[in-house]
Order: structure tokens, then C-alpha cells, then sequence
């Protein structure tokens, strides 16, 4: 992978990682419609590590006040009932689906799932998923309202995005806009739900880095500081545009991306996998 290849996909993981389009979907076709090499699983969960430290950075104060007040309820019972350490119990039993999943089917997810006929459809069904459950559910749950049962089901949907094309922030912002949680209040926990499991993978994936077939540590290192400036903008901009408008736009950039990569393979241009 050459430096300019880091550039281009640290720019499309950083756009698409928040945004509810599937940044693994985008780092999958992308290359090849550009001619170039797949960067494979390992390259992606790496470089999500640039997205996850503009998360960090920006919930930092979320963060700490959870980490704060979750750590001092282990010995504190009057702090237990508290909105920030219950987010913290809401966060770690949220990661344990993807956890046991991505374990299980470590293997499927860095070859069978890597199809763009799968990509395609997932981009496509998910899309219209986030569209109707946006359309057509109230709006009325605040952050105060989320439960331990709420945090499962984000977690689950988020399980879901180990599939390319699902998309996590859209798996999970349409899970949270299903039981009624405004669109601001989904995208927030949707944002701190991955924490965990993209440093997980990260980290996890890290060990293939520089290994015979795959991406060097030179590009890698470029992609995911790229992607950490241009997440830290896409979450801003993302926060910022649900709070006065639907998730319209992305569920026609779904679509219109899903029946283009079907033409593109029927045309040849592009292969399956």
C-alpha cells in the first residue's frame, strides 16, 4: 500500500465510520473500484483506532465522569442508581455481544463475509431499516431513560457490523431510534458503546499489521491518524445534523451505493470477493 492509498482510506474511515454508511463496507469496495489491493480486516480494525481516539477526545468529559462514578459505585452503594454508573454497566454488558461474536466468527468475518454482494445488500436492507425506524417511531426517551435491557439490545445491533455494509453507528442509532430514544441520544451511546470493542479489534488485529500479506505499519500509522482528524469533524457534523434533520439522506447514499456496487459486479468491473 502506497502513502496516498493511506491518505484516501483514512480519509473514507474517518467520513464513514459515524456516519451511518459502513466505513468496513466503504474500505472494502473502495480499493477495488479504485484498482487497488484489499487492505483486508486487520488493516480496518487498526485504522478504527484513529476514529476511536476522536471519539475520546471529544466525550472526554462524558467519559471520565462515567469511568468516575462507575469505578466509586463498586464500593459506593448510593452512587449505584446514578445515571453515569449505570451507563457504565449499559456500556460494558452492551460490548459483550460483540465480543463473543467477533471470537466466534473470527474466521467468517475476514472471508466469507467479505463479499460485495453481501456488502451490497447489507448497505441496501440497512438502510431502509434506519429510514423506517426513524420515519416512524416517537421520539420521546432521553439518555436518562436507557436501561440494561436497551444497552443489550444497542449491543446486539452493534454485533450486527462485523458484517460489511451493516454499519455500527447505523445498526445501532436504528436500535435506539426502534425503542424510542431521540436521534441525538441514540448516535451518544452508539458513540460510547464503541469504545471497547473497537479498541478490542484494534488492538486484537494489531498483531497481523507488517505480517506477510498485509498492510505495512507505515501506511497503517498514516490511515489512522487521518481518520482520527477527520472522525473528530464527522462527529461534530453528525451530533450537530440529527438534531434538526432525518436520516434520510443516508438511507438514499445507502441505497444508491448498494445498487451501484450490484452494477458495477454485473458489468465486471468489480468481483465479489
Amino acid at each position: 500500500m502506497s502513502y496516498l492509498e493511506a491518505i484516501v482510506l483514512g480519509i473514507v474511515q474517518g467520513l464513514t465510520e459515524f456516519l451511518p454508511i459502513s466505513s468496513s463496507g466503504h474500505l472494502f469496495f473502495v480499493p477495488q473500484l479504485l484498482g487497488w489491493e484489499d487492505p483486508g480486516a486487520s488493516f480496518t480494525a487498526v485504522v478504527q483506532l484513529g476514529t476511536m481516539a476522536a471519539v475520546l477526545l471529544f466525550f472526554w468529559r462524558d467519559i471520565l465522569r462515567i469511568v468516575s462514578a462507575w469505578t466509586r459505585s463498586l464500593w459506593t452503594p448510593s452512587l449505584r442508581g446514578t445515571l453515569d454508573a449505570r451507563m457504565g454497566w449499559y456500556i460494558i454488558f452492551g460490548t459483550l455481544p460483540i465480543a463473543v461474536f467477533g471470537l466466534v466468527f473470527a474466521d467468517e468475518i475476514k472471508t466469507v463475509a467479505r463479499d460485495l454482494r453481501l456488502t451490497a445488500s447489507m448497505l441496501i436492507i440497512f438502510g431502509i431499516l434506519l429510514y423506517l425506524a426513524d420515519r416512524f417511531r416517537p421520539q420521546a426517551k432521553e439518555q436518562k431513560d436507557l436501561t440494561l435491557k436497551d444497552g443489550m439490545i444497542f449491543g446486539f445491533a452493534q454485533a450486527l457490523a462485523l458484517i460489511p455494509g451493516v454499519s455500527r453507528s447505523g445498526a445501532t442509532i436504528t436500535a435506539g431510534r426502534m425503542l424510542g430514544y431521540n436521534r441525538e441520544t441514540a448516535a451518544r451511546f452508539s458513540f460510547l458503546l464503541s469504545i471497547p470493542a473497537i479498541v478490542l479489534s484494534g488492538l486484537f488485529e494489531m498483531k497481523d499489521i507488517g505480517s506477510s500479506g498485509s498492510v505495512p505499519w507505515g501506511p497503517t500509522i498514516v490511515a489512522t491518524i487521518v481518520s482520527f482528524a477527520v472522525g473528530y469533524a464527522s462527529i461534530a457534523w453528525l451530533l450537530k445534523w440529527l438534531t434538526s434533520h432525518s436520516v434520510l439522506v443516508f438511507t438514499v447514499y445507502r441505497i444508491v451505493v448498494g445498487l451501484g456496487i450490484f452494477a458495477l459486479l454485473g458489468a465486471g468491473v468489480l468481483a465479489s470477493g
